[in-house]
């Protein structure tokens, strides 16, 4: 089934300059939980621990451009990214780095999130792709260890954060805003 899905959403073409890969994540918290986070383009603060503040220019369509500050700890400040696919029928979020203190250049990934069941209960697969031109001085290898550090980084917060969001409406089924 993971398969299928990178076949269907994750398929880059990297040029000789470019790296490609994906993460795949397994979430214990239901699919409509974990989406609920990830198509948030206008707060990734609430996931992203690197990412200190968030503001969109645009009505949150195809298009529009946020401007995320990065905190300490991270080689860059600030990074502006296009939201360049929105799907919530079928839980697909794209963007691409139009700019920013940093050094991925012409980045861009795709976020699809999938139910499953984990452990007999409602579990999201989630996988994010990407593409990113390698900097001048690093290999290949090195640019795609480095974007999937923090990708899993991300994820794992992610999964905590929505993981702690089913368990609070297991004990407050009727507390669902």
């Amino acid at each position: 089934m993971e398969a299928d899905h990178i076949k269907r959403h994750h398929q880059h073409h990297p040029n000789e300059h470019q790296c490609s890969s994906f993460v795949a994540k397994h979430i214990k918290a239901p699919v409509d939980i974990v989406w609920s986070l990830v198509r948030r383009f206008d707060q990734p603060q609430k996931y992203k621990p690197f990412v200190s503040r968030c503001t969109v220019e645009g009505d949150l369509k195809i298009g529009s451009v946020r401007e995320v500050n990065v905190r300490s700890g991270l080689p860059a400040t600030t990074s502006q990214e296009r939201l360049e696919l929105l799907d919530d029928e079928e839980r697909i979020l794209g963007i691409k780095i139009v700019g920013g203190d940093h050094r991925l250049k012409n980045y861009a990934s795709v976020v699809t999130v999938h139910p499953e069941t984990i452990d007999g209960k409602p579990g999201t697969l989630l996988i994010e792709s990407f593409i990113v031109d390698v900097p001048q001085g690093n290999t290949q290898d090195d640019t795609c260890y480095f974007v999937k550090a923090l990708i899993n980084c991300n994820l794992k917060s992610l999964a905590d954060v929505s993981e702690r969001m089913a368990l609070q409406h297991q004990i407050d089924p009727l507390n669902r805003n």
